[in-house]
């Protein structure tokens, strides 16, 4: 088995954390759109009466993060 070098390694190190990031940072957007979704659906659902899209979006938000029971 070879030894890796000390800049080899944090070359190595460097890369995966990179690769964490850009996990995180898919799987929140992936999150945002699942809400915008949904919070889409409920507005539609509502026959999109004004006023109400930050509590639309807070609900799906809720929802999607299991928050509470999907009705």
């Amino acid at each position: 088995m070879a030894l890796l070098t000390t800049t080899q390694q944090k070359n190595k190190n460097f890369t995966h954390q990179v690769d964490k990031e850009s996990d995180l940072e898919s799987d929140y957007d992936d999150k945002v759109s699942r809400i915008a979704v949904l919070a889409y659906y409920k507005a539609e659902a509502r026959g999109y009466e004004p006023s109400h899209e930050m509590q639309d979006w807070l609900d799906a938000e809720a929802e999607i993060e299991g928050k509470v029971e999907k009705v």
